[in-house]
C-alpha cells in the first residue's frame, strides 16, 4: 500500500497525482471499486458475525444474545480492517478511528440488517445449529444478498466522496 507520504492525500488525488482509481468522473465511481469496498466490509462482517455465533453457541446462549454479540463483532472486525489499513498508512489513532467510522458505518449497518434479517426470516434458520446445513446456507445466502444490496449503496457513496472514498486518500 502506498502511504500518504508517497502520493495519497485527503484531496481525492493520489497515486502520483492522478485521480483515485474508481472515479468515472465527477460524482461517479466504478462498479469494481464499489464491489471491492463492499467485499472489504463484508469480509470483516463475516469474520465477526461467524465468530460471534460460534462463541454464543459454545456458551449455550440464546438467539438474542448470540445475535447481539455477532452483530457487535461484525462492526468491530469491519471497522478494524479499515482502521489498521489507515494506521499503516501513517494516520494517528484519532484520525484512523474517524476514517473507519466514516468509511464503514453505513455499509456495515446495511449488511448486518440484510443478513441478520434473512436469518431471522428463513424458517428454522435462527434455531439451526452450527452443524446444520440450514444455518450455513441461510448465513451465506444472507451475506450474498447483503453484498448485492450494499454494492450500489457503496458506489453511490464513493461517487460522492463518502464511505470508502475517504479511505482512498490514505493509500
Amino acid at each position: 500500500m502506498e502511504n500518504a507520504a508517497q502520493g495519497g492525500n485527503a484531496s481525492g488525488r493520489g497515486h502520483a497525482g492522478h485521480r483515485d482509481h474508481g472515479a468515472e468522473g465527477p460524482g461517479g465511481a466504478t462498479w469494481s471499486t464499489a464491489a471491492k469496498a463492499t467485499l472489504h466490509c463484508l469480509t470483516g462482517c463475516a469474520i465477526g458475525e461467524i465468530l460471534g455465533m460460534v462463541i454464543g453457541t459454545a456458551l449455550l446462549w440464546g438467539n438474542v444474545p448470540t445475535m447481539v454479540l455477532a452483530i457487535a463483532l461484525a462492526f468491530v472486525f469491519g471497522y478494524s480492517f479499515t482502521l489498521f489499513a489507515v494506521r499503516r498508512a501513517g494516520l494517528g489513532w484519532a484520525g484512523a478511528i474517524k476514517v473507519a467510522l466514516t468509511a464503514d458505518t453505513i455499509s456495515i449497518a446495511v449488511m448486518e440488517l440484510i443478513d441478520n434479517g434473512i436469518i431471522a426470516l428463513v424458517p428454522g434458520a435462527i434455531d439451526a445449529h452450527l452443524s446444520d446445513g440450514l444455518f450455513w446456507s441461510s448465513l451465506l445466502g444472507g451475506f450474498a444478498v447483503a453484498f448485492v444490496v450494499t454494492t450500489p449503496i457503496n458506489k453511490w457513496m464513493i461517487g460522492r466522496g463518502k464511505g470508502h472514498a475517504v479511505v482512498h486518500a490514505y493509500h
